[in-house]
């Protein structure tokens, strides 16, 4: 079989892949089998030779249409959809959009990468945000076909030998979430695996990653949402979530199991509540290759940004530890993105030593400002808390508004980092600082 082979060379020119395919596929499938594969399954494709071969003759209809036919007929049927839906609800089209091209991800692979690689401007809010989060919503009733692996608190013991159920014998690339905070959606149980999917497809199309080398996953340790534990659609475990030792013994055994199959695998915790964010990025970071992308990728990103800003400004990187930077949103992303800018800081100033007292940075959830008198303080939190002292801004009290921190700070950089909408109105926006958000 050359399907995906060839897929790859003719892709050659704008991108190769990480890990690259070196020649056929080996098919060891025959008849309807190949069919109902989308890894194999070429539609129409199947030249006459390769029918005979495989077994196919008498079960495609005989006209030969080509991967290219194919390929337009798809792209024209998608924007007949965007022509017909046009006057529809916002969320019918993305939910059309999305459908059209589930179906040809659950018919064929090989072309389902094609038309995300060539169109990746237009496709990727359909399989990724902001499509993804009504997704998840509705996974429920939108799901039709399985896709990545599930494992959950009933299969406790077992995960081992469930993870060689997985049929590629190299997997390069896991994300794995347990639904516990979904985008801004909070608490959306197995229907976060919709994330995995969408986030492994966009590492595919847009960075080039062997699509037969990717594993999303789903850790089903319940949930805590009433409503999906009333829904008759819901596909997760009904019942509340698993907390402390038995939570993370779950997180352990899957960890252990998929590490002893594929032991230079990258897994990525995606969408975990921010307890369980830091707690599990501590726990594993030394032991496997893994990285929590709401802390560690969304840091990575905007500390690119901040560095990136004091360049444009025509100032010294070294200038960054000058910066005064105001974090709205006390998040796993709102934390990393103040712990990584920290340690950026004390690289660029040189003595670690006296960094423990130096704070450039003040913390916003939705209570306001952060500081040492706040019951309760976040441990997460703790360290850019304002208190007392030298570089503390008078009247400038715990739970200040975010219009009273930036009139009062005067920062040089406003990171929105809250899924709660509204927080930068017409007064901050209008605000005379130099503030870059």
């Amino acid at each position: 079989m050359w399907n995906v082979a060839r897929a790859a060379w003719r892709l050659g020119q704008m991108r190769r892949f990480s890990v690259a395919i070196p020649g056929p596929c080996l098919v060891h499938k025959r008849g309807t089998d190949i069919l109902h594969d989308p890894w194999f399954n070429k539609d129409t494709a199947f030249p006459l030779t390769e029918r005979d071969r495989l077994g196919l003759r008498g079960l495609l209809p005989p006209r030969i249409i080509s991967f290219e036919q194919q390929y337009d007929r798809f792209m024209e049927s998608y924007r007949s959809l965007e022509h017909n839906t046009r006057n529809e609800h916002l969320n019918v089209v993305s939910l059309a959009k999305w459908r059209i091209l589930n179906r040809l991800h659950d018919r064929n692979e090989t072309l389902y990468y094609r038309v995300l690689i060539d169109n990746i401007k237009d496709f990727a809010p359909v399989i990724y945000t902001p499509t993804v989060g009504l997704v998840c919503q509705n996974y429920g009733g939108l799901f039709r076909r399985p896709r990545g692996m599930y494992f959950s608190a009933k299969d406790k013991g077992e995960m081992m030998s469930m993870i060689y159920n997985w049929p590629a014998q190299q997997v390069d690339m896991i994300v794995l979430t347990d639904g516990s905070r979904i985008l801004g959606l909070g608490d959306l149980g197995v229907q976060g695996i919709g994330i995995p999917i969408g986030k492994l497809d966009m590492y595919v199309a847009a960075a080039g990653i062997n699509p037969q080398r990717i594993l999303p996953v789903m850790l089903d340790v319940g949930t805590n949402n009433k409503k999906l534990l009333e829904d008759s659609l819901y596909l997760g475990l009904r019942q509340p979530r698993l907390e402390g030792d038995e939570y993370l013994s779950i997180v352990d055994e899957f960890m252990e199991a998929a590490f002893s199959r594929w032991p230079k695998a990258v897994v990525q915790f995606e969408d975990f509540q921010m307890k369980w964010a830091f707690e599990t990025l501590q726990r594993y970071r030394n032991k496997f290759c893994m990285f929590n992308d709401d802390i560690q990728g969304t840091a990575g990103v905007a500390l690119a940004g901040l560095l990136g800003a004091v360049r444009a400004q025509g100032r010294p990187i070294e200038d960054f530890v000058n910066q005064k930077i105001v974090v709205v949103g006390a998040g796993s992303a709102g934390i990393g993105v103040l712990s990584m800018a920290k340690q950026a800081i004390s690289k660029i100033h040189g003595n670690s030593e006296n960094m423990t007292s130096f704070n450039q940075f003040w913390l916003l959830d939705k209570d306001g400002l952060i500081t040492k008198d706040r019951a309760d303080l976040d441990p997460a939190a703790a360290p850019f808390a304002r208190g007392s002292g030298p570089g503390e801004i008078e009247d400038l009290a715990e739970g200040a508004s975010l219009l009273e921190v930036v009139q009062k700070v005067k920062p040089h950089v406003l990171l929105g980092l809250s899924g709660v909408g509204g927080i930068f109105d017409e007064q901050v926006n209008s605000t005379e600082n130099p503030c870059f958000i």
